[in-house]
């Protein structure tokens, strides 16, 4: 539903969301929030399984969750063909890195910024077939794009099999330039792996177009719908022996038929991104490009706050931010709370004082700013201030 605003008055965006009203939420990034009505549209689903489960999820379910993908997959610019749905990006990752046939010695090639999670899988997957996993290092802060690619392309060698990539970041928010290195990589014929769990609603996607073999992306983070709704592109040369990361009666069926069904579960997530993608982008009259250009421009208004506050230097340039960035904090003054606690214990601190936000020690402590609708920067402002206690207080 799209609230009329009154000439000079903001947009109370927040009251779309169940979020707590004595907690400064600063963290969409982590989990993302549903909003009420797209928790509502979960709940009726649930009743109407509930009410006749076989009827649910043998009648209905197949159609209802083509549907969805054909809604999801007109949004990311693919084919439906090429689409299924996972419960988170890791699921994705792991779908892929499992799914491969290596051979002692074959490499597996990662930034020193993939994501912890998927750094473990490609470590427990090496360690079960004999691979290796390559860490090539990319620097933060960092000048421009050259900076990522290079090293990355400096790290391929004969036996590289596959390269995972960050679409953004997790923990220094940057997006990396992924058409640039899905073109380079495919040109030696090395296939990519995009992990893109931040990337769908913060920046816009066409798929088919990227010509990853692999891409994996989130829809409860930016997009608004509910925990547990993900999904995986596969190119289409690249379906074949590609399997979900449970074997149910869905194999040997096709690819879409064998990840639609991995046992009995709760589908309704998946089904609600049709209604997360029509909520949110009915929120401003621009549809989802404004929803995206006004999630970044108000994230790189609260960054310029904080270097300003910080005296910091802007540690990337502004085309590589989409709805999060994240800084590098200056050095803290003895016995100051950012001098004594470490990263979790700091987290904890701001929390205590109701702010919920995001940081993260690797090595140096770096703090992660998101931006979604119900924000505005009076919120920032506040979290600068405590900041500005946190590095200099007692």
């Amino acid at each position: 539903m799209r609230r009329e605003r009154k000439q000079g008055a903001p947009l109370n965006l927040a009251s779309h969301w169940c979020l707590d009203p004595s907690v400064v939420y600063l963290n969409h990034g982590s989990f993302g929030a549903c909003p009420s009505a797209v928790l509502d549209a979960q709940a009726a689903l649930r009743l109407e399984m509930e009410r006749e489960p076989v009827d649910f999820l043998v009648a209905k379910l197949p159609g209802r969750l083509n549907a969805a993908r054909e809604t999801l997959a007109a949004f990311l610019g693919a084919h439906p063909e090429d689409l299924v749905f996972v419960t988170n990006a890791t699921a994705g990752v792991n779908a892929v890195l499992r799914s491969l046939s290596l051979e002692a010695g074959d490499e597996l090639l990662l930034t020193n910024l993939t994501y912890a999670a998927c750094r473990k899988t490609a470590d427990f997957v090496a360690h079960r077939t004999g691979a290796r996993v390559v860490v090539a290092r990319l620097p933060f802060p960092c000048r421009g794009e050259e900076e990522l690619i290079a090293p990355i392309l400096a790290s391929v060698t004969p036996r590289t099999r596959l390269v995972l990539l960050d679409h953004v970041t997790s923990p220094t928010a940057l997006i990396l330039p992924v058409g640039r290195l899905v073109r380079e990589l495919e040109a030696r014929g090395i296939d990519t792996l995009v992990d893109g769990a931040h990337a769908p609603g913060m920046v816009p996607l066409a798929l088919t177009e990227l010509g990853a073999a692999y891409y994996t992306g989130n829809a409860h983070k930016w997009l608004c719908a509910p925990k547990g709704a993900a999904f995986l592109h596969v190119r289409r040369d690249r379906h074949e022996n590609l399997h979900p990361n449970v074997i149910s009666h869905g194999y040997s069926a096709g690819f879409r038929p064998e990840f639609d069904w991995t046992g009995t579960f709760d589908p309704t997530a998946w089904l609600c991104i049709p209604e997360s993608l029509r909520f949110m982008g009915a929120l401003l009259p621009g549809g989802w490009p404004q929803v995206m250009s006004a999630n970044r421009s108000l994230v790189l208004q609260a960054r310029a706050l904080f270097l300003e506050s910080t005296g910091s230097d802007a540690p990337c340039p502004e085309s590589m931010i989409g709805s999060m960035a994240s800084l590098p904090l200056p050095q803290a003054s003895p016995g100051s709370p950012a001098g004594r606690l470490d990263y979790k214990g700091l987290h904890d601190w701001f929390r205590a004082r109701g702010v919920e936000t995001w940081l993260y020690a690797d090595p140096v402590l770096l703090l992660r700013l998101s931006a979604q609708l119900y924000n505005h920067l009076d919120q920032f402002n506040l979290l600068a201030r405590l900041l500005e206690e946190a590095l200099h207080g007692g």
